[in-house]
C-alpha cells in the first residue's frame, strides 16, 4: 500500500479496523453510513479513475462486490419503487440501523401516544360518543400544537380552506384552471355569488384567477372495512377563485367525477351543513393523497431508490456517495418499519383509513404510473401548474429559495471531482449507480423520464415521448447536479413539507378525517348534524389519527437540520468553502423566512432550514 493510505480490512457493527502503512487502527462510530471515508491519501474523495494504486482498485471492487451481496433489490408490490430485500428492520445490516437511542424513542413516543389517547377514550366512553363537532376537544389532551388549536377554531371557514390547499400538509396539488372540466358542469349563475364585484366566472377564467384541485385518482379506490363496517370514498373535484379580498377560497365542489342527479354539485351558498360536509369530504381525500401519495410515494419510497443504489454500486470514497450519504441516514429503517407497521395487511392504515388494506397499493400504484421526474423538480412543478403567481403561496416560496441553494451547492461539488462532461461520462462507477436507479429502482415506470429528456439529460432539444424512460447514462455535469439536487431535495425539503405538520392539520380530526363512515351525500337539504356525526371517524379512530399524526409529524430529538454534517465525508479545502456557503446560504433563508413570518398569525415555518432534517428519519 501506499505510504499514508487507508484501507478497510474488516467492517464490524460501529467498529472498523484498518490498516494503514504503518499499523492497524480501530475507529468507532454510531453506525449509519458512516463507513469510512477515510480511504485515499489523506481521507481524500476519489473517483475510479483518480485512482491508480493496484490495491486500492481491487478494494474498490471488493467492497462493492460485498456492497451488492448485503444491499439487494426487491419487489415489494409490483407497481411501485423498488426496495431493499429486507421483511423487517431486524433484517437490515447494522449499519444502516437506527442507533439504541433512536430505536427507543421511536417506540417510546408511539406507545406514549397511543395510551395517552387510549386512557382518554377510556374517560369518553363512558359518557357518550362523539354526537357534536365540539366532542372533538375532548381529546385535544397532552397532545395539542398552536397550529392544530387554530385550526379547531377556524377549520370551517373558506378562506382557511383555501389556505391549507397552498400551504397545508399537502401544498402540491392545486393547479390554475384555464378551462373547466367537461365532467365538472359548473355554471357561471353557480358560483356568481361568490365572485368580486363586476366579474364573472369566465373573467375570471381568463385572468387566472381559478384554480381546481382534481382527487379523480381516488375513483374506483376500493374502501376498507373496520371491525366488519365498511368504510367510504369519494374523487372529489374543488374548484377555487382567488378572490381580491378574501383570498383563495372554494366555490363549488363536485364529490364523484361523473356528474348526474345524484352528484349534485356544492356550492358557499347552499346550506351550511351540506357545504360543510362537502368540503369534509374533500379534505379527507386529502388525507388519503397526502399520506400515500405526496409524503409517502413521492418522498419516502423516492428517496429509497437512491440508497440502495448508492449502497450497492458507489464505494465509500466516491464524491457522490459522500455527497448524499448524510440525506439518506435512517431512511432505510424507517421504510421498513413504514412497511410492516403501517400499510401492511394487519398496518394502522388498515384498522383506521378509507383507504387501508388494497385500496392503498392500488393508489400508488396509479400515482406510480404518471410519475415523472420533472415533477420532482420544484421550479418546473410550479411553473406546469400554473401557480407560479398565486400569492401567499408560502410553500412554492420557500422550495423555490431551497431548491436554489440546494441545485447550486451540488453543482458546486460536482464541479469540483468533475472538471468536463466527459469526466462524468467515462466514470463506470458512477453509471452503474444511474443504472441501478433508472433500471432497477424506478422499474415499471414508462413516463418518468417524459417531457424531461431535452431539458435534464440533452443539450438539444428533442421530441420527449419517443423516449420512455430516463436515458441508460449521464452524460454531463448539469444532468448529475439536477438528479442529485432531487434526492437531496426531495429528503430534506420535501418531506419536510409533507411531514413536518401532519399533526398541526390532521390532529384536529372533522378538518382532515382519516376516513368517512358513511357514502357522500347526493341531497344537499337532507344533511343533519346526525348524518356528519356518523360519517366522520369514531372515538376509537378519531383517537388513533391523532395518535400516529403526532408520532410521525413531531420533531424529532436527534435531527440533525439540513447542511450540518456530523461525520466529515469530505476533507478537501474547496469542498468545505462549498459547505460553508451552502450553510451562509440556508442562513440568509432562514431568516428571511423568520422576517417574512413575524407578525402572522398563522406562520408558515415548516421549510425552516433549522426544522428541516437532512435525511427522512421518520
Amino acid at each position: 500500500m501506499p505510504d499514508g493510505s487507508f484501507h478497510v480490512v474488516q467492517r464490524q457493527m460501529e467498529v472498523y479496523t484498518v490498516t494503514v502503512a504503518t499499523g492497524t487502527s480501530e475507529y468507532s462510530g454510531t453506525n449509519n453510513y458512516i463507513f469510512v471515508t477515510l480511504i485515499g491519501e489523506n481521507g481524500e474523495t476519489k473517483t475510479l479513475l483518480d485512482d491508480s494504486s493496484p490495491e486500492l482498485l481491487n478494494h474498490r471492487k471488493n467492497e462493492l462486490q460485498e456492497q451488492q451481496k448485503t444491499y439487494r433489490w426487491v419487489t415489494w408490490a409490483k407497481g411501485i419503487p423498488r426496495c431493499i430485500d429486507a421483511k423487517t428492520e431486524a433484517d437490515l445490516p447494522q449499519d444502516v440501523r437506527f442507533d439504541n437511542e433512536k430505536r427507543s424513542d421511536f417506540e417510546h413516543s408511539l406507545h406514549y401516544a397511543l395510551l395517552e389517547l387510549s386512557l382518554k377514550k377510556l374517560a369518553i366512553t363512558f359518557g357518550r360518543s362523539w354526537s357534536d363537532l365540539d366532542d372533538f376537544k375532548r381529546i385535544f389532551w397532552k397532545l395539542r400544537s398552536p397550529i392544530a388549536e387554530y385550526c379547531m377554531e377556524h377549520w370551517k371557514e373558506d378562506w382557511f380552506f383555501g389556505y391549507q390547499c397552498l400551504n397545508g400538509c399537502n401544498p402540491r396539488m392545486i393547479h390554475r384552471c384555464k378551462k373547466l372540466p367537461e365532467n365538472f358542469p359548473v355554471t357561471a349563475d353557480m358560483v356568481q355569488s361568490s365572485m368580486a364585484p363586476k366579474t364573472t366566472l369566465g373573467h375570471e377564467l381568463k385572468a387566472g384567477n381559478i384554480y381546481l384541485i382534481d382527487y379523480s385518482i381516488m375513483d374506483g379506490i376500493p374502501a376498507n372495512t373496520i371491525k366488519g363496517k365498511p368504510q367510504y370514498i369519494a374523487a372529489p373535484l374543488c374548484l377555487l377563485y382567488q378572490h381580491p379580498d378574501n383570498g383563495l377560497i372554494p366555490i363549488a365542489i363536485q364529490l364523484e367525477p361523473t356528474p348526474g342527479i345524484n352528484t349534485p354539485i356544492f356550492l358557499p351558498r347552499d346550506p351550511p351543513l351540506a357545504w360543510l360536509l362537502a368540503k369534509m369530504w374533500v379534505r379527507h381525500s386529502e388525507f388519503q393523497i397526502f399520506q400515500l401519495l405526496s409524503h409517502l410515494l413521492r418522498t419516502h419510497l423516492v428517496v429509497e431508490v437512491f440508497g440502495v443504489a448508492s449502497l450497492r454500486q458507489l464505494p465509500v470514497v466516491h464524491p457522490v456517495y459522500k455527497l448524499l450519504a448524510p440525506h439518506l441516514r435512517y431512511t432505510l429503517e424507517i421504510n421498513c418499519r413504514g412497511r410492516t407497521q403501517l400499510i401492511s395487511a394487519n398496518g394502522i392504515f388498515k384498522r383506521v383509513v378509507s383507504t387501508g388494506g388494497d385500496g392503498l397499493l392500488i393508489l400508488a400504484q396509479r400515482e406510480y404510473k404518471v410519475l415523472t421526474y420533472r415533477s420532482l423538480q420544484p421550479h418546473h412543478d410550479f411553473i406546469d401548474r400554473g401557480v407560479s403567481q398565486l400569492p401567499k403561496y408560502f410553500y412554492r416560496d420557500h422550495t423555490l429559495m431551497l431548491w436554489e441553494a440546494i441545485h447550486n451547492f451540488v453543482s458546486g461539488m460536482v464541479s469540483l471531482y468533475y472538471h468536463t462532461d466527459h469526466d462524468v461520462q467515462k466514470d463506470p462507477e458512477l453509471q452503474a449507480w444511474f443504472r441501478d436507479i433508472s433500471e432497477e429502482g424506478f422499474t415499471e415506470l414508462p413516463s418518468f423520464g417524459k417531457a424531461t429528456i431535452n431539458i435534464f439529460f440533452f443539450t438539444f432539444s428533442m421530441n420527449t415521448d419517443v423516449f420512455k424512460c430516463l436515458p441508460s447514462k449521464l452524460s454531463g455535469r448539469e444532468e448529475l447536479s439536477t438528479l442529485l439536487a432531487v434526492a437531496i431535495f426531495t429528503s430534506t425539503a420535501q418531506h419536510a413539507a409533507t411531514n413536518n405538520g401532519q399533526f398541526d392539520w390532521c390532529a384536529w380530526v372533522p378538518n382532515t378525517p382519516c376516513t368517512m363512515r358513511l357514502p357522500p351525500p347526493s341531497d344537499k337539504d337532507a344533511v343533519t348534524m346526525e348524518m356528519i356525526m356518523a360519517s366522520l371517524p369514531d372515538v376509537s379512530q378519531s383517537c388513533v389519527q391523532m395518535a400516529i399524526t403526532w408520532h410521525l409529524g413531531r420533531a424529532q430529538p436527534d435531527a440533525i437540520p439540513l447542511g450540518q454534517y456530523t461525520e466529515d465525508h469530505f476533507t478537501e479545502d474547496q469542498a468545505l468553502e462549498l459547505i460553508d456557503e451552502f450553510r451562509k446560504k440556508l442562513k440568509e433563508i432562514e431568516e428571511h423566512i423568520l422576517n417574512q413570518n413575524a407578525g402572522l398569525e398563522l406562520k408558515y415555518l415548516f421549510l425552516l432550514p433549522s426544522r428541516v432534517e437532512n435525511s427522512i428519519t421518520i
